[in-house]
Formats: structure tokens, sequence, C-alpha cells
């Protein structure tokens, strides 16, 4: 899984994956249980991060972050 932000698409992450194809899905928490198929998509506007900067959206592989834990960080599966 790999993952973007897009410099005109400010509120909205993007990910690309074998089995999944692109899709987009809210800046937010939780906001990858919403996530849509999306395809013409410019990839010229697009720039790939690490996926760890999508913590706490529920996007597989990226840390969640629970304050009120003793183990405040963990990994999505």
């Amino acid at each position: 899984m790999k993952l973007y932000r897009s410099g005109t698409h400010f509120r909205q992450w993007f990910a690309f994956g074998p089995e999944i194809g692109w899709v987009t899905f809210p800046a937010e928490v939780g906001g990858w249980e919403k996530r849509q198929p999306i395809s013409g998509i410019d990839k010229f506007d697009l720039r790939e991060l690490p996926l760890r900067m999508g913590f706490n959206t529920g996007i597989p592989g990226a840390p969640t972050f629970d304050l009120s834990s003793d183990r405040p960080f963990r990994v999505a599966a």
C-alpha cells in the first residue's frame, strides 16, 4: 500500500495498492472506512508520503495513537 497527498485536494488522502487499485478517503480519523475507488487521477499532482503519515485514518499499515492506552502507538493490520 502506498499513500499520497495532493496539492489541490487538501482534505483527501489517496492510496494505491495492487489488490485495491486507486482509492481516495477523507483526511480524518477513521477516514479509511469511507474510501472510494477512483480512476483517471492526475498523478502529476500527487506526492508519495510515508504510510505512517496516515496515522489514525485506519489505512492498513499506518499507526494509531490512543492517549487513553498505556501503549499509545500500534500499527493497523
